[in-house]
This record gives structure tokens, C-alpha cells and sequence, in this order.
């Protein structure tokens, strides 16, 4: 018998100098990958073939103020990652994140910090590694409270990969003095090669990605079908809320 029903799409999703990429998969069976580079976050999760889950390596659910070691979640799944725990950052204040909109670089960075000390305990202030990603988070934020809950769930590679890697966190890191590390990114491939990606979807990003955000994207995708059979963990379980009632918990 013919078989019609619409086939279930997921998707994971990272940054990256374009805008995002994403890696869309079958909910069931084989794979069958697909990787995107979009403009906007939008592009992938509101389209009319959008992903019945999505996976996403950006936080949702920002605090009011922050404590030493960040949100909740990035406590909780730091002592998993052993050498690779530095790759979990502390999320700031939900003000901080928000203060330096509209502004120039400069105003925008001193906007921000002023912001990030006044909501922390201690006080700190934030990377430029950090504050470089508050577009995308306060997009994926805006997403979010536009009704986006329920589908978008937040995750982080390398706690992925551990969890696939029957809780043992990748030995290399992927990344080697902010240039990609062959060896590193090769640890991965060979990991997501036995969860049934093939070499050839792996070895090339599209134009405007890099070859760690495609692996973390692909990644990310097998977080959104362990999502989608209740098979995933959450850190908290079960996830606490934010200000705004958006969830905060990191899914692996």
C-alpha cells in the first residue's frame, strides 16, 4: 500500500558568518540530509517544509541576573565535557544582551558591559567573543516569544557528541587557537559517520559556513530526532523557566 503521509522533517541548527546553517533529516529511517545556509533563522523554521523539531546551539531563556558559572544549564553539563568544558559559555542578563541594540560597535560593547555588571555576582562583564553573538541570540529570543516553543530547543555540540559517544567527551578540541583543527573535526566526522552520516555530506560546507558549524549542525540534527522520541535528556530535568516563561534547559 502507498504510503502519502508527509514525512517528518528535523532539523539542527548553528551559526555561522552567513547568517545559519542547518542540517534537515527524516524523522524516521535513513537520514537523508540536507544542509542549508540561510539569512535568517526564520528561513529554516517557517518555511513551508519547516523541521517538526529543531535542534539549535543558542541559548533560549535568558536570565534576569547571573551567578557564578551562568544559567543553571551551563553548571549542569560542564562537569560532562571534561577538556572540553571551556566551550560552554555563561549566558548573561537578558538586559545585558539587550542594551547595546541600535548602537555602534564601540557604544554597543560599553552599553553592554555597563549592563552585564549591574545583573551579575559577581560582576563581569562580557567577551567580545560573547557579545559578538547577541544578534543571534536576541533573534532566536524574539522567535521564541513570537510562539516558537515546543519546536526550537536549545543544545550544544559538544555535549552531543559526548551523549552519542556513550557519555565520553571528544578528546580534541575543534578549534585550535580560533582556526579549525583537522584532527579534531576528523574525531567528529568519524562519531557522526557511525550514526549514519555518510563522509561525502561531511566533508564540504556550503559557501559562508565552516567546517566545525556544519558538523555541529549535522550534530545537532540527531539531538532533534532524539527529541522527537523522547529519548533526549534535559539539564535541568525538568527545564526551568525564564522571566518570560521560556524554557532553559540545554537537550542532548
Amino acid at each position: 500500500m502507498r504510503n502519502d503521509a508527509p514525512r517528518s522533517r528535523l532539523a539542527g541548527i548553528d551559526g555561522c558568518r552567513a547568517g545559519w546553517i542547518a542540517c534537515l533529516v527524516d524523522g524516521d529511517g535513513g537520514l537523508d540530509p540536507e544542509i542549508r545556509v540561510v539569512a535568517r533563522l526564520a528561513e529554516v523554521m517557517d518555511g513551508p517544509d519547516a523541521p517538526e523539531f529543531a535542534a539549535i546551539d543558542m541559548p533560549i531563556g535568558l536570565p534576569e541576573h547571573c551567578g557564578p558559572g551562568g544559567r543553571g544549564p551551563e553548571r549542569l553539563v560542564r562537569p560532562r565535557l571534561g577538556e572540553r568544558q571551556s566551550s560552554v559559555f555563561s549566558i548573561p542578563s537578558r538586559a545585558a544582551v539587550y542594551a547595546g541594540e541600535g548602537l555602534d560597535e564601540r557604544a554597543a560593547y560599553a552599553a553592554v558591559c555597563r549592563a552585564a555588571l549591574a545583573t551579575s555576582d559577581p560582576p563581569r562583564k562580557v567577551s567580545k567573543q560573547a557579545f559578538n553573538l547577541f544578534p543571534k541570540i536576541r533573534e532566536v529570543d524574539r522567535w521564541m516569544a513570537d510562539g516558537g516553543a515546543g519546536r526550537l530547543y536549545e543544545s550544544h555540540p559538544e555535549l552531543a557528541l559526548a551523549c552519542l559517544n556513550n557519555w565520553s567527551a571528544m578528546v580534541l578540541p575543534k578549534k585550535v587557537k580560533s582556526l579549525p583543527n583537522p584532527a579534531g573535526l576528523d574525531e567528529r566526522r568519524a562519531l557522526l559517520a557511525r550514526h549514519g552520516f555518510e563522509p561525502r555530506v561531511l566533508a564540504r560546507p556550503p559557501r559562508g559556513a565552516g567546517p566545525d558549524d556544519l558538523i555541529d549542525a549535522c550534530v545537532l540534527a540527531l539531538v532533534a530526532r532524539r527529541i522527537r522520541r523522547g529519548e533526549a535528556v534535559s539539564f535541568p530535568d525538568p527545564p526551568a523557566r525564564d522571566g518570560r516563561g521560556l524554557p532553559v534547559a540545554i537537550w542532548a
